[in-house]
């Protein structure tokens, strides 16, 4: 009975299904995991490991000097606390102006909602640099719709300062944003009327239910928010030069990490450089500034895919 039941079509089609999805598991994990491990095997090797045939994967001189000179040049550490605190205030207030966004889309009904709706779905279609001369020429003559003029009689240059960042992300205008709208939006949409109605009869107003009740039952849609707007805060590299062109953040320092290595080597004479030891150390840079994510990844994972699959984007 066993055996018949081993030989018979759909046992084999179960087999057959589950060797399919085996190979192209491995193959998407080969090709996610190959650019670190590569980068891994780059930055544990020394300077003559570069040249020698026999090394592919695993250095015959194991070193950490690349971590050293990438750190040095970097100024890893305090490069690392700037970009925590930007992409840490980014990302709650980005949040927080999106889940305000997204209830009012979902339960708030007033004319020209749908209107404006739309224009939140295009913020995500049409791409950023598109929009990034007037936005950069804003900032650069900030006048808040004229009113700094008539205060002080004269603009404000927010260029390399913080604020582009948390003015955008208050008014959810941030990267992104326009998703994690659409995101709230959506979760908001699928919870029950009654729960909201219950609380309006209550004496709650708009206000107290959407901080009492809704945001409570919306942790899924939340950490889904945060975790992505976090992250690619963190590996923006499009906005964040544009604004900050003296500020030590990843992105910059990652931008100038060729430039600094040629001055830490030689003063300055790119010409003289050698390109294979450049492009180690500059491995090694892009290495610990996944790193922070890397490890965040692996304590918040858990959490991360339980919140994509109860907000539904999955499928």
């Amino acid at each position: 009975m066993t055996i018949a039941r081993l030989l018979s079509p759909e046992s084999w089609k179960r087999w057959l299904w589950s060797l399919i999805r085996l190979v192209l598991i491995t193959g998407l994990s080969y090709v996610i995991l190959y650019p670190i491990l590569r980068k891994i095997s780059t930055a544990i090797k020394d300077k003559t490991d570069l040249y020698s045939p026999i090394v592919v994967w695993i250095p015959e001189h194991f070193t950490m000097d690349n971590f050293r000179q990438a750190i040095s040049i970097m100024d890893y550490w305090e490069t690392l606390v700037n970009t925590f605190a930007l992409a840490g205030t980014t990302t709650l207030l980005t949040a927080a102006s999106s889940a305000v966004a997204g209830y009012a889309f979902a339960r708030l009904k007033f004319r020209g909602s749908n209107l404006l709706f739309a224009g939140v779905v295009l913020t995500i279609l049409v791409p950023p640099t598109t929009i990034l001369i007037p936005i950069y020429m804003n900032l650069k003559d900030f006048s808040l719709m004229g009113l700094i003029p008539l205060l002080t009689g004269k603009t404000v240059n927010l260029l390399n300062t913080y604020w582009p960042f948390i003015l955008t992300s208050v008014t959810a205008n941030s990267l992104k944003a326009g998703l994690f709208i659409f995101i709230f939006r959506q979760f908001f949409r699928g919870i029950p009327r009654e729960i909201e109605e219950a609380a309006y009869i209550d004496g709650a107003g708009v206000g107290a239910t959407f901080a009492r009740i809704m945001l409570p039952n919306a942790v899924p849609a939340i950490v889904t928010v945060l975790l992505f707007s976090f992250v690619w805060q963190w590996n923006d590299s499009f906005f964040t030069t544009t604004y900050l062109t003296s500020s030590k953040v990843m992105s910059t320092q990652l931008a100038s990490l060729p430039y600094n290595l040629s001055i830490f080597l030689e003063g300055g004479v790119a010409t003289n450089k050698d390109p294979f030891y450049q492009s180690m150390v500059q491995d090694t840079g892009i290495l610990l500034a996944i790193l922070p994510l890397i490890i965040i990844y692996l304590f918040v994972q858990r959490y991360f895919v339980e919140s994509i699959e109860r907000t539904g984007l999955v499928g």
